[in-house]
């Protein structure tokens, strides 16, 4: 679409089409930023919304946080609220938050306890499994319970993350990167931690320049002064900036992680999901201002506080920091054009004591400020793109090959998905 087309677009009070976005994706230079509506027009944001959180695996939560039979969270994709639920048999279950009677949420907190889900509004009831229990007297002739359970969305779990699909169709398969979670989460038993303290915030700005922010480190240098005490901007030992003082240091660290059957070694499930440990600078043990641990008692079987970081992405809407002695996990959730809500979870060993064994200021110090910056960026990255003086501006290879690779993913799954 030439720059004319897209100022008569942006001038005029009509609907972009998707057609209209199909032609900007597949005309787009990729070694430039994203032309203004995809950042900024909420009829585009739908399309986000239909054609990649309703159809992509989506990360929702943390299996530790309902480690009980009825124990529930939930989350709102877009606006479909879903409900995460733990059955009686372990297995960890997610449904479509609305009641198959009139359509009542049937779970309005962030997360609970319950018997069984029962509906506020009428009293409908359900079994954890999602089946119709009860749903009164006084129904139609011949009503059949066994039709009118709740609606089921596809749900996987991998080293204790929970991913949700809305997708109506079957998604596609996550089998290989569970796997690869199941095997580089394995040192930490997510099973037997739980969260220490959770933040949430909202982003004015669109959910893809929130993700492009954490892509690059381009400006941690300037920007993040506190996680720079201990984050070695390296995204891998094939990172062209990483001087070979760094790869000996990786070399070093990585012979005691094999030592200790720690998995480190980048992997990446296409341009979608990654793991890779690396470390941390020198002298540094945690994501903490001092570079000190923030919590005594370690994860799981560990028991090298030099862990470093297992740094594992999974997009559109998660990165996270797993170290020796916590996690720090991140997830992105859309609310309209230019508002995201970004939450962080601090994750700590279950059997350790705040006050004692860690100290809640500290543990979170580092991030909040960080996550306080990211904020401030985003926002005047907003600003300035709903200018119309914006136009498309180029990227830096070396140092933002990652916001790179996310806005190809972007591209190539809207365009997939929208021809479906």
């Amino acid at each position: 679409m030439s720059d004319y087309q897209l100022l008569k677009i942006k001038s005029s009070n009509t609907e972009i089409t998707r057609e209209h976005v199909q032609q900007m994706l597949s005309e787009r230079n990729p070694s430039y930023t994203l032309e203004q509506p995809l950042y900024n027009d909420p009829h585009i944001f739908q399309m986000d919304i239909e054609e990649v959180f309703q159809k992509e695996w989506i990360f929702v939560g943390m299996s530790c946080e309902v480690p009980n039979r009825g124990d529930y969270i939930t989350v709102d994709i877009g606006q479909n609220p879903v409900l995460i639920v733990r059955d009686a048999d372990g297995s960890i279950n997610a449904f479509h938050n609305t009641c198959r009677h009139r359509g009542s949420r049937l779970c309005s907190a962030d997360k609970g306890k319950v018997a069984n889900l029962v509906c506020p509004y009428h009293q409908w009831t359900y079994d954890l499994k999602g089946n119709l229990l009860f749903a009164g007297t006084d129904l139609i002739e011949d009503f059949d319970k066994s039709k009118h359970g709740l609606n089921k969305a596809h749900c996987a779990v991998g080293g204790g993350f929970i991913f949700v699909s809305l997708n109506q169709q079957e998604p596609d398969d996550i089998q290989a990167f569970v796997e690869s979670m199941n095997e580089y989460m394995e040192p930490y038993d997510i099973e037997n931690t739980k969260i220490a303290a959770e933040s949430s915030t909202i982003e004015k700005a669109n959910w893809k320049l929130v993700i492009e922010n954490n892509r690059e480190c381009y400006h941690c240098a300037n920007g993040h002064p506190d996680l720079n005490n201990s984050l070695l901007e390296y995204d891998d030992i094939n990172d062209p900036r990483a001087p070979q003082e760094f790869l000996d240091y990786y070399a070093e660290q990585a012979a005691k992680w094999d030592a200790e059957n720690i998995p480190h070694a980048r992997r990446d499930h296409g341009l979608r999901n990654r793991l890779v440990r690396m470390p941390l600078k020198k002298g540094t043990v945690g994501m903490t201002e001092d570079g000190t641990s923030a919590c005594d008692l370690l994860m799981g079987r560990i028991t090298n506080p030099e862990m470093g970081s297992l740094r594992i992405l999974h997009l559109p809407n998660s990165w996270n920091h797993m170290q020796s002695d916590h996690c720090v996990v991140f997830r992105v959730l859309p609310i309209s054009a230019q508002e995201t809500l970004v939450t962080s979870k601090w994750i700590v060993h279950k059997d350790a004591v705040e006050g004692k064994d860690y100290n809640i200021e500290k543990l979170c110090r580092v991030w909040n400020s960080t996550n306080a910056e990211d904020k401030r960026f985003t926002e005047e990255n907003q600003r300035g793109i709903n200018s119309i003086g914006y136009q498309p501006g180029p990227y830096a290879p070396d140092y933002e090959f990652a916001v790179i690779n996310f806005v190809n993913w972007y591209s190539e799954t809207m365009l997939k998905n929208m021809k479906e």
